[in-house]
């Protein structure tokens, strides 16, 4: 049960992609038709052919993967009105562009101008109805999960700080907090509940969706035939740590004990995923090369010119299974940045950067080298960043389960730089890992393509880099 609601999310955003594909679709065949039959009326009735549909649903694949680049299909999600207008309204315009361009390259898929922007236009309300209608229907508590928190101290306090504060874009309401005996009571008392006749009656007369367990100390024992109890009425019952990774898409490092990351399902790493996700990185990266190896010439003489040689800067690395590797980036800094040997973090408006360095690092041009790592074998396109020894070291000290983002290849981008901004701490490092380890567990070709396709948002918007 657990599994299909971890999931639900993810085929809610499907449905909601389908949806919209089909919206713009439809929007396209009957800007055709009116066309047709208003306008052009001497030409044959192409929107009611096969090859219109085809064209239709060109349009609303290119829109709709416009949207996903620009992080409107993302399962976790946040955005203020004004940014979800900016974002769609980009999208369409990057959509827009791209069909042009294919138009050039494939006349046989032109529907015709008037055609196209009337279907842009039309599609961009209808998306913006879409979303509004959607909104205002699920918005509501009555149509969310209903969640009963086992446990009011430090754990279960956790879901107030990091997901009920938002919890009117959640898919769940808490209904309440039940207190364990002989533990402390952190939870707001006004949501801590009473259980005279039991856990499972309670969540029985609270109609009850699920229930959470969250106590702050197991060694004393759980109540089991509670729980019991709870499933054989069809409630589930699941952890902090399932909660957390369902609906935050994180992995609390704090909160979950070896034996969740060992019988929770995850960490695909059969043959046949190592052998696909190879070939996608194969391919990935030898497009990008040929898109982008202009763009590369012209960053590597701007560093030349600024600041001399060498263009290329060489770092060592810690890659798959905590083995070293030579990291390759265009310099952003100073030669002299590091000259008295101690490793540091970039920093915000960090003066050792050059002006040339600044620019590529807040556009990410400086990581295109790293298509040759990921070319060697050496890194992934997608997976965690990887770290400087001296820093690993460090924080496996400090961090618990920091050496298993090490159980796969680092990447070129990654769920982490997608949720949280650059860090520069140990405190940002714990926080990053949590990101890095829902990866790292949940790993697909489908996530990473969700991942890359996002990852444009974060560069269009400067999100992340110092």
């Amino acid at each position: 049960m657990n599994t299909r609601m971890a999931s639900r999310k993810v085929r809610a955003s499907q449905v909601q992609w389908l949806a919209e594909l089909l919206l713009i679709a439809v929007v396209v065949v009957a800007a055709a038709r009116l066309y047709l039959h208003f306008v052009d009326q001497s030409g044959s009735d192409a929107a009611a052919s096969g090859g219109a549909t085809l064209q239709a649903l060109l349009v609303a694949a290119f829109v709709t993967g416009a949207m996903s680049a620009f992080g409107l299909y993302q399962v976790h999600a946040r955005h203020s009105n004004r940014e979800f207008m900016l974002r769609l309204f980009l999208a369409f315009s990057v959509a827009a562009i791209a069909l042009v361009l294919l138009y050039l390259l494939v006349p046989a898929a032109y529907i015709g101008g008037v055609v196209l922007f009337a279907s842009l236009s039309l599609g961009l309300v209808g998306v913006v109805a879409l979303r509004t209608l959607t909104w205002s229907c699920f918005r509501g508590d009555a149509f969310k999960r209903r969640i009963l928190v086992y446990g009011a101290g430090r754990n279960a306090d956790l879901i107030n700080h990091r997901l009920r504060r938002h919890s009117d874009r959640k898919s769940f309401v808490v209904v309440g907090f039940l207190p364990v005996e002989g533990q402390e009571a952190v939870v707001p008392r006004d949501l801590q509940l009473q259980a005279a006749s039991g856990l499972a009656e309670l969540a029985r007369e609270l109609r009850v969706d699920e229930v959470v367990v969250a106590p702050d100390e197991r060694r004393g024992g759980l109540p089991m035939d509670e729980l019991l109890g709870c499933t054989q009425r069809g409630i589930a019952v699941s952890d902090l740590s399932t909660l957390f990774e369902r609906e935050a898409g994180m992995v609390t490092v704090n909160v979950a004990d070896p034996s969740w990351f060992v019988f929770s399902r995850g960490f695909d790493q059969s043959r046949q995923r190592r052998v696909n996700k190879r070939l996608f990185d194969l391919v990935a990266a030898s497009t990008l090369l040929l898109v982008a190896w202009p763009a590369m010439a012209i960053v590597a003489l701007c560093v030349w010119l600024e600041s001399g040689s060498p263009v290329l800067y060489r770092q060592i690395r810690v890659g798959e299974g905590g083995r070293n590797f030579e990291l390759v980036k265009f310099r952003s800094m100073r030669t002299d940045a590091e000259g008295d040997g101690v490793a540091r973090w970039a920093s915000q408006d960090d003066d050792r950067s050059t002006r040339t360095g600044r620019f590529i690092r807040a556009t990410r041009l400086d990581e295109l080298p790293q298509l040759f790592n990921v070319l060697r074998g050496e890194m992934s396109f997608v997976g965690p960043r990887p770290e400087r020894p001296q820093f690993v070291e460090m924080l496996e000290r400090e961090i618990r389960y920091y050496n298993v983002r090490h159980c796969v290849k680092p990447g070129l981008t990654g769920w982490a730089q997608l949720r949280y901004p650059y860090g520069a701490s140990v405190r940002d490092a714990e926080e990053k890992l949590t990101f890095d380890l829902y990866y790292v567990k949940n790993q697909g070709i489908v996530f990473d393509i969700m991942i890359l396709l996002q990852t444009v948002e974060v560069v269009l918007f400067r999100r992340g880099a110092r």
